[in-house]
């Protein structure tokens, strides 16, 4: 199998399991919000497997999941703004990935997601919203703070865990049986 399928099947793979833990892993927080689990896929694709990987995974894996449950209403300012989070979360882990896991790098990998989703979630997603349902920008931003707080929270929770299959994979341990 060719490098590139073996990629493409790994991506496809990506996207099956941001919807899984989306859809079948639904943790309530808010009102009518829940976590979105899947980011925890994105972030490991973006940290493991590369940036332009990663945000496949969380762009096409939002479209589907929205797909899926008919909730195609908020889903073009959200998947635009997983293209942010994952570009700039991949980024950040392929410019500190040279300072193998000390703590300067966990705060900047941190400061980066938590940056990443609020220009994703709080300025992309709110702005493409203002835009196609004529909501003031204000008011988006305001409702979309939910979303921001639990997802940045989710992305944070997920950085050990990129580091730690990082590493697994490194050392060849994925290999043994």
């Amino acid at each position: 199998m060719s490098e590139k399928t073996k990629e493409i099947s790994i991506t496809g793979l990506g996207i099956a399991l941001f919807v899984v833990f989306t859809l079948c892993l639904q943790v309530p927080v808010f009102e009518n919000y829940y976590l979105c689990l899947g980011y925890i896929v994105m972030a490991v694709y973006c940290s493991c497997v590369g940036t332009l990987s990663g945000t496949v995974v969380g762009t096409a894996g939002v479209i589907l999941y929205c797909v899926l449950t008919g909730g195609l209403r908020g889903m073009p300012g959200w998947a635009l703004g997983n293209v942010i989070i994952g570009i700039m979360t991949g980024n950040a882990f392929r410019l500190t990935e040279r300072h193998a896991g000390g703590t300067m790098r966990i705060l900047v990998m941190g400061t980066a997601m938590v940056i990443s989703c609020a220009l994703g979630i709080l300025g992309v997603k709110s702005l493409t919203e203002c835009l196609l349902y004529g909501q003031p920008f204000a008011v988006r931003v305001l409702k979309n703070s939910y979303a921001f707080t639990a997802d940045a929270a989710v992305v944070l929770f997920s950085l050990p865990l990129c580091t730690i299959i990082k590493a697994r994979i490194r050392d060849g341990a994925y290999l043994r049986r």
